[in-house]
């Protein structure tokens, strides 16, 4: 149904209420071509401009992370661009990944470096409070409940919050969530992961578990990097030569987004968006915010001319016919035992009766 950025929702199971689409600021602090965003990273003066817009329209909700703009570059013009609205903003960070090179304990999900990057972020947003801090990545080393403890910790401090996870196993995500509930810490109320028409291996796990556990989806890359727009053809699918490597199609080609199959998906898209009279990246997103789980997407927009186009993603409604043909040129095969379980299997233990769930 088509919504606005001021008709806000309820972000998983928490109170705090953030607008459909969420402004994600990646792109933030480095300016074109510095600081590793190769030749996607957004001028100041654009930053300025879509925050801008996106504040205007009633959007209230934005994403960063400490390593994002050059390892705190996004995080330092997000604080300066922010001014006195920051009251009525809900900015979220994450922590995890290095913001220094070479030291063990500035990276990772321990303790040390959770502490270490919350203080580090509040100084460059010059902000007194954390709304959503998210666990950046999984590291596969720290004990889950110095992770938990540690933000239950800094959401009785006031420094943060609400917490989050991002990237990171649903069975982990999973058990977090139980222990948390358990002890009486402070549960998650958001699961950041990739989730677009290109990506939809997560609806296996985690996004079923997302919904079980209470936890709102916000996905991230909702446009496949840009693959569901239209703007690679297959002369793209050849592998980058002599080109720069940190560039949006290199990074592309590299995580395999860039294949037959995610072409002729977005081929499906513009199709859609050509009956519309709407662009294929309106497409992809409204495709998303059809999804009850979704509570609200990342955009990644470099300029003020891309934000605008991904903000009319709201007034789409799309048909049940035009959503049939997307899920039929995305789906993914189903893996076990879900495809047993919702198999023949079903009948055999409901001893041939139906048996409604009711949320």
């Amino acid at each position: 149904m088509p919504t606005q950025l001021d008709h806000y929702r309820l972000l998983g199971r928490s109170g705090l209420r953030v607008s459909p689409l969420c402004l994600g600021t990646m792109t933030f602090g480095a300016g074109s071509g510095e600081s590793g965003t190769g030749s996607w990273g957004s001028t100041d003066e654009d930053a300025a401009r879509m925050l801008d817009i996106y504040v205007e329209r009633g959007g209230n909700f934005l994403d960063t992370a400490d390593f994002y703009g050059g390892m705190g570059g996004s995080e330092t013009l997000l604080g300066r661009l922010m001014g006195a609205r920051r009251e009525r903003l809900v900015v979220a960070t994450k922590y995890s990944l290095t913001t220094s090179p070479g030291d063990p304990n500035a990276s990772g999900n321990s303790r040390r470096n959770m502490v270490r990057s919350v203080e580090a972020s509040l100084n460059r947003m010059k902000t007194g409070w954390i709304d959503m801090l998210y666990l950046h990545m999984w590291d596969f080393r720290t004990p889950v409940d110095e992770v938990l403890r540690a933000f239950d910790d800094l959401v009785r401090s006031g420094k943060v919050l609400y917490i989050g996870l991002s990237d990171t196993p649903a069975w982990q995500a999973s058990r977090m969530q139980a222990i948390a509930e358990l002890r009486g810490w402070s549960q998650f109320c958001a699961l950041q992961i990739q989730h677009s028409l290109i990506e939809r291996t997560v609806e296996r796990e985690l996004v079923p578990m997302a919904r079980e556990m209470g936890m709102g989806l916000c996905p991230w890359s909702p446009l496949g990097g840009g693959v569901l727009t239209g703007k690679y053809t297959a002369s793209d699918l050849a592998p980058p030569q002599g080109e720069n490597l940190v560039t949006r199609k290199a990074i592309n080609a590299a995580t395999g987004r860039l294949s037959d199959r995610n072409l002729a998906i977005a081929r499906t898209v513009q199709e859609v968006a050509e009956e519309i009279g709407a662009t294929p990246a309106q497409v992809a997103l409204a495709w998303l915010l059809a999804n009850p789980d979704v509570d609200a997407p990342v955009l990644g927009a470099r300029t003020p001319a891309q934000l605008e186009d991904n903000l009319g993603a709201l007034t789409l409604d799309l048909g049940e016919e035009q959503l049939a043909r997307l899920d039929a040129a995305s789906r993914v095969p189903r893996v076990f035992p879900m495809d047993m379980l919702s198999g023949p299997a079903e009948a055999m233990m409901n001893g041939g009766v139906t048996v409604e769930r009711r949320d």
